[in-house]
Order: C-alpha cells, then structure tokens, then sequence
C-alpha cells in the first residue's frame, strides 16, 4: 500500500467526513483525567496510606505511574507516526501489529468499556443509596434513570458530551480542593511522622497487595485516546493531552498522600478515611466531597459511553469481522457512532436489569476484575506496537515525538503483564484466554481489506539480524535439516509432489515450489505473476508452509543451473533437490543431465514415483534398503522426519539389507541394529540372504509397504536411457518409492 493510499484510507475511516472538532483540552485530558481521578481517590487511598505508610505509598504511586507514563510515550510515538483516525487504542494497534492483534484487542476493548459503563452507574447509585437510604427500595430505577441520561447526553454527540464532561470535572476539581484543603488546614508534623512508615494490620495486606488495589487509580488514560476520531489534530493532542493527564493525576496523587498522611491518625486512615476527608472539608463543605465521588462515578460512565461506540465503529468500517460493517455509519451529520450506542446501552440495561438478581454481587466482581484485565491489556499492546515499530526498524517510523525508546515500549508492555498477574493471577489468564481466542477467530475470517502494519519490518529486521548471525555460525551434521526445493511446475498436476516435501520438511525445514518457464521476461512477464500467484493460492488452499518461486529464462537447463546455484537466503541454501520421476525414455537425457547440476552444486537428490498417499490407505510401513552409509544416513533420517507428521506417526520403519553369504547375516543384522540404535530412531532391522536379483527382492519385500526408500547412483554420460530404463522397470511394480542420492552432509549418528 502507498503512502499516497494509507493517507486516503485514514481519511476514509475518520468520523464520517465530518470536521472534527476537539482539542487537546476537551478531547483528550478532560476525558482521561476524570477517569483517573476516580473512586479509588475517595474510598481506597487512605486506606493504602494507613497500611502502608507515606513512604511505601509514594513508592506504590511511583511504580503505578511508571506503567502509565511508560504507556502515554508509547502512545505518543506511535500517534505521531501516522495519521490517526477514530478507534482509539485499536487503530494504533492494528496499525502495528496487523488486524489480527488489533481486532482481537479492540473487540475486548469494546467489551470491557461496554461492560464498564453499568458498572460505572452501578457505582453511582449505590453511593447515592448510602447517601440517602430512603432512595434504596428505587435503586435499579435511579441506575436506569442515571443510564438513559448519559445515552441521551452521549447521542447527542462528543461536542456536546465534553460540555457536560466540563460540569462533572468542575465538581470534581471543587471536591479536590475541599478535601485537599480541609486536610492541609488539619495537617500535623507529629501524625505525618507517625505516619511515614507502614505499619500493616492482619496477615492479609502487604506491600504488593496493596499495589494491585491502588493501580487502578492510575489507569484512564485510554479514555481519551478513544476519542481519537473527534481531535481537530490527533498527533498533536493525544501526546500532550495524555502526557498532561498522567502528570496532573501524579501531582494530586501524592498531594493526597503527603496531606491527608498528616492529617488523619493512622486509624482514620485505615478505617474511615473517606468519612474524614467529608468532616475535614474545607468550610464545611463535606457535601462537595460526597458530590466529586457522585461526579467521578459518572465521569467515568460517561467517558465510556462515548469511548465504546467509537472502538465499535472503527471495527466496522475496517471490516475485521463482515458483520461489524452495520456499526460502521455514522450519524449524517456528525459521525456519530449512534449504532453502536444503541448496542451500548442494550447492554448497559442489561446488565443493570441484571444486578437485581445476584445479591451477593459475585458474578460482577469476576467479570469486573476481567474488564480490569482487558484495560490492562489494551496498554501493554499499545507498548508493544510502539516496540514493534521502534525495534523493527523500519524507515517509515519516524515519529514526531521523539522522547521515547523500544526499552521503555518494553518495559511497559511487561509492567502491563506483571501488574494485570499481581492484581489478580485468574482473571489475568481468563481475560488472556479471551483475547487469544479472539486473535485465532479473527485470523481465521476472509478479511475484506487490509492495510499496513509494522509486521513486517519487524519480522525483515529479525530475519535479517538472525540470518547475519546464522552465516557466522559453523555448520555442523547435527545442526542438518532439510531444505529442500520442489521442482514442482504447475502444482496442481503434482500436488503429491509437493505434500511429500511438506511432509519431509516437517515444520523443521524449508519448502520452496519452484517453477520455471522459457521464454522471454519482456513478453511473458506476466505469466509469471500468474503462475505466482497460483503458486501462492495452492500453498493457501491446502495450508502448506512453502515458499513460492518462479523464474524466466530463455533456456531450461540454463535456468536450472542458474535457480540452483542463486536460491538461496544467507545460509539458507537448498541442500536436497526433489522433483518427480520421469517415465518417458526420451527425457532420460535432460533428465539426468539436471540431477547432475545440483549434485554437482553440492545438493543431495531425491525422485519420487507416487503410487498412493497413505491416506488412501492409513498407515503403514516404511521401508529403507540399507546399501551403506553413502545414501543410507539421508534415507533413514528422511523416513524418520515423515513420521514426525500425524499421517506417519503409526508407520513403522524397516531397515532391509540383502547379502549374498548366509555368513554374514548375524555380524550384519548386529551391525544395522547398533546403527540403529546409536541413531536414536525406533525402527527394525531385517537382513536378506539370496543371491536372485535385487530387483525381485525388493519386489518380494516392499510391495506391501506405504513407501520404499530406494539409494541410487547417478550414470556415466552416455548411460542415461540405460539408467532411465533400469529403474522404470525396478519401479514399475512397487508402492510409492523415493530415490535418494546423498551429498553426504548428513550423518546419522550426529
């Protein structure tokens, strides 16, 4: 894809072509700093300060926020490498790490915002009940009230949201101050020394405990990348604006701490930290503290009521999954994802209409302890894209923000992991579950488009590091594995060809089809994309892992000579040469003449004449004619390599040797026994005594097995047709048969 295409792609899939409006203020740091002030602040923070003292809290805020100031540079890098459009978090990670990655994560962002918006509401008006008792018998019609409100407030459109958004975060910032300000005028050096170390209470409660209870309150930063699509200018607001979030949150984190560690005695802190910040309010204004829990509650609902519908939307209109494209329009006017809305708040209704029937409330905190794992998940995929895109290396990663590196990328998406395992182990690896199973299902569909991603660059940069590194290693016999290219022509024809080589291969080599047509490039230039591309498709159809290669030369022998002595990756050089075995007398000179070329090039050779594919027949016996050790090693390590694939894994190798001196057979049978057995490779030995010609032996012993491998020498100039008819004969009445002709790299008891 050109630049020129991405660009129109980006500008395709922003909200609906119309003019966004946003900045940096309303766009991106309103909506994450009312998501990371939160509930935690009020409920949860005095607590961890009481338990584990000034100091140690401190630490714990320090470590939170390293994960979420590690994941906002990651965030800015990649912002300002591309153009942003809507979806937030999934289109910087599909953009990175492909549609897969990014589908798999935004369908589970999608889920956990949904999800969070009741839980949100439901937050809300519980604190209201307890504010107001007489309201309890009303509770669900108070969350259903609060739901349809936000809905209407979020359907109106991100303009108007971020208004009201306005209202909540001035509320907010009046509790702050109440609570900051009552705690400063109470503050005492006495309490705040006291106070300074931990001083845990029980055998429940440490210091990573309490870590994995305050870390949430330093998560939100996503809900204002999620409103990528709404930005005048994304580039320039999501860094500053989820920068500036993360920084002011730290600042009124450890105010809180430091203040209110002087202030409150450490069981006020422990026990009843909210209900003195309400009594220490500054002037008396306890009432405004119990409002910013009311304000931060809804802030956050309302951040992913707008959040949600967004990631939904983007989903759609880059068709990850076909039936997403319905959430894909957007409002004519405005862009708003207003189908995607009505699904959030079906859920939302849902769920809340839910809530009535599970007093214990335990089916929710599992789900809502998952949806915490999907956030967190969300972060260390965007550290990943930003270490992908930065340790990849490639040339069109040139972000505009540039304080940032693939080490701290690195550090964040494992702080991301090691937290979400800290918090909780299970919720961690069912919401890790969710999202690989989300990966498979979405690598599985047809996708309908496509569009660039750093994978590329990241895999050519490893490849390109490892095969330097590969080329400066000695080759040694045991490290020999097979590469192995097909002369396979138009696949289809010799499709059993090429499923002998894959099942060679073994998933511990490389196949590589080869096709070559004569002619001129000029003029036939496009047959070979053709017979590429069917190359390709034939791969894809039958899931083989290969390698397509076609060439066009003016003269096949030429070509071959030529194809033989250049395909190659580094170190990675075909060192067996397979194609098929030709019957008809009148090619036995060319014939032989291109298995001469790749022995003399160094590669070892192999023919094979089908019969059958066990499939036809299920499992059976393969059968090795031992000559000695000149063609013998191959044979027997390629019998075994086919039975590492399931359709061989019950076949049985037989290792045959025919002598002519009934002498001899104990001393040989002892010998290819130990062989065998040095060789570490489960097969039987059986030694033939007869003087009849080979021919009628093998016929004899083989003609029952799935396949028979057979040694051959190559013949002296002159003696092809003799060659050619020799084996045609020996062939003609045996079971599937391959014809092996060592190079000798390979030894059998490496």
């Amino acid at each position: 894809m050109t630049p020129h295409s991405t660009t129109q792609r980006v500008e395709a899939g922003s909200a609906g072509s119309v003019p966004n409006q946003l900045g940096t203020f309303g766009g991106v740091f309103t909506p994450s700093i009312l998501t990371i002030l939160g509930v935690i602040m009020f409920m949860r923070a005095g607590f961890v300060v009481g338990q584990a003292g000034i100091a140690q809290a401190l630490l714990i805020l320090l470590l939170a926020e390293a994960i979420t100031f590690l994941t906002a540079l990651s965030i800015a890098a990649v912002s300002t490498n591309t153009p942003v459009a809507g979806g937030g978090a999934y289109f910087l990670i599909s953009r990175s790490l492909g549609p897969e990655s990014g589908g798999a994560i935004g369908l589970a962002l999608f889920l956990a915002q949904a999800i969070s918006v009741p839980f949100y509401i439901l937050g809300f008006t519980e604190a209201v009940v307890r504010s107001f008792p007489s309201t309890a018998p009303g509770f669900q019609w108070i969350a259903t009230a609060m739901a349809l409100a936000l809905f209407v407030v979020a359907y109106i459109g991100a303009t108007w949201a971020t208004k009201t958004q306005y209202i909540i975060m001035s509320i907010l910032g009046l509790s702050v101050v109440a609570f900051l300000g009552g705690a400063l005028l109470n503050f005492r050096p006495a309490l705040f020394s006291e106070n300074w170390t931990a001083a845990y209470q029980g055998t429940d409660f440490n210091f990573w405990v309490l870590f994995a209870i305050y870390f949430p309150a330093v998560t939100g930063i996503m809900a204002g990348v999620n409103m990528s699509g709404d930005l005048k200018n994304p580039a320039r607001s999501l860094p500053r604006g989820t920068l500036l979030a993360v920084g002011v949150g730290f600042v009124i984190y450890a105010a809180q701490m430091l203040i209110c560690g002087g202030a409150q005695t450490r069981n006020q802190l422990v026990n009843a930290s909210f209900e003195t910040l309400c009594a220490q309010a500054l002037l008396g204004t306890g009432f405004v503290v119990v409002a910013g829990v009311f304000a931060a509650t809804l802030s956050s609902a309302l951040g992913s009521f707008l959040g949600a519908p967004r990631v939904l939307q983007a989903l759609g209109r880059d068709q990850v999954l076909p039936y997403l494209s319905f959430f894909a329009r957007g409002s004519r006017r405005s862009g708003e994802p207003r189908r995607a809305l009505v699904l959030t708040l079906g859920m939302t209704l849902g769920i809340i209409a839910l809530a009535g029937n599970d007093p214990s409330g335990g089916a929710f905190n599992i789900l809502a302890a998952v949806v915490t794992m999907f956030f967190l998940y969300t972060y260390g995929m965007v550290n990943l894209a930003a270490f992908v895109e930065s340790f990849g290396g490639n040339p069109s990663f040139r972000p505009r923000f540039r304080y940032y590196h693939w080490l701290t990328a690195l550090a964040g998406a494992g702080g991301c992991v090691w937290a979400a395992f800290l918090i909780d182990p299970f919720a961690a690896l069912g919401a890790a579950l969710v999202v690989v199973l989300l990966f498979f299902y979405i690598q599985r569909r047809a996708f309908l488009t496509r569009f660039g991603d750093a994978r590329w660059g990241f895999y050519y940069s490893q490849l390109r590091n490892l095969l330097l590194r590969l080329s400066a290693v000695p080759v040694h016999p045991k490290n020999w594995r097979p590469t192995i290219l097909v002369l396979s022509g138009n696949p289809e024809t010799r499709a059993d060809l090429v499923t002998y080589a894959i099942w060679i291969g073994s998933g511990r080599g490389v196949v590589t089809l080869a096709e070559i047509l004569v002619g001129d490039l000029k003029n036939i230039s496009n047959l070979r994309l053709a017979a590429k591309e069917r190359l390709s498709r034939f791969l894809r159809e039958r899931q083989f892992q290969a390698f397509p290669e076609v060439a066009v030369v003016p003269d096949f022998d030429e070509g071959l000579s030529v194809l033989l002595q250049s395909h190659s990756i580094g170190a990675l050089k075909p060192n067996i040469v397979l194609l098929g075995w030709s019957s008809a007398p009148e090619r036995s000179v060319p014939f032989v003449r291109h298995l001469r070329s790749a022995q003399v090039l160094g590669m070892s050779l192999a023919i094979l004449k089908v019969r059958k594919l066990p499939g036809d027949r299920g499992p059976g016996r393969i059968d090795v004619w031992w000559r000695g050790r000149e063609n013998g090693s191959l044979m027997v390590v390629l019998a075994y390599l086919l039975t590492l694939n399931w359709q061989w894994s019950d076949a049985e190798i037989r290792v045959l040797r025919l002598i002519h001196d009934e002498a001899g057979r104990e001393p040989a049978t002892k010998a290819l026994e130990e062989l065998v057995h040095a060789a570490r490779i489960q097969a039987t030995v059986q030694v033939l005594v007869s003087t009849r010609p080979f021919s009628e032996i093998l016929r004899s012993h083989s003609q029952d097995a799935a396949l028979v491998f057979l040694g051959f020498k190559l013949p002296e100039e002159g003696k092809e047709a003799e060659f050619q008819a020799r084996y045609q004969q020996m062939l003609e009445p045996l079971p599937t048969t391959l014809l092996v002709c060592s190079s000798g790299a390979v030894d059998l008891l490496a």
